[in-house]
């Protein structure tokens, strides 16, 4: 496997939830994922792990290590850390797309921080 693949596997072997899914292609295809009826997208849930696990490899948006580090420690978890820090690249996300701006890798940080910091 790829280093990619090695990471996504990870991701995957800890959310068995999503097993069905992933395991068979035409379930995966048909399916519709709707938060208002209580799905949620495997396969955006994964993409957003592996997003944020190359964020913190590479440090970009720079202080995204940290921040995810001491969040990590602050929920004994780095899976419900990375839950937390979805939350924040969600919004960042939202935020940009609504106004237009490119995203606000600074205020994204701070978010991360505050979740990390906050009692």
């Amino acid at each position: 496997m790829t280093a990619l693949e090695i990471v996504a596997s990870d991701w995957i072997a800890e959310h068995p939830e999503y097993h069905a899914a992933l395991g068979d292609v035409d379930v995966a295809l048909a399916a519709v994922y709707e938060i208002e009826a209580g799905h949620s997208n495997p396969f955006l849930h994964l993409s957003m792990h592996l997003s944020i696990s190359e964020q913190v490899s590479i440090d970009q948006p720079r202080g995204i290590k940290q921040a995810v580090e001491l969040l990590s420690a602050r929920r004994s978890s780095l899976h419900d850390a990375h839950h937390d820090v979805m939350e924040c690249l969600g919004e960042m996300m939202w935020a940009s797309q609504r106004s237009g701006l490119p995203p606000d890798g600074e205020s994204y940080i701070a978010s991360v921080r505050h979740r990390a910091t906050r009692d």
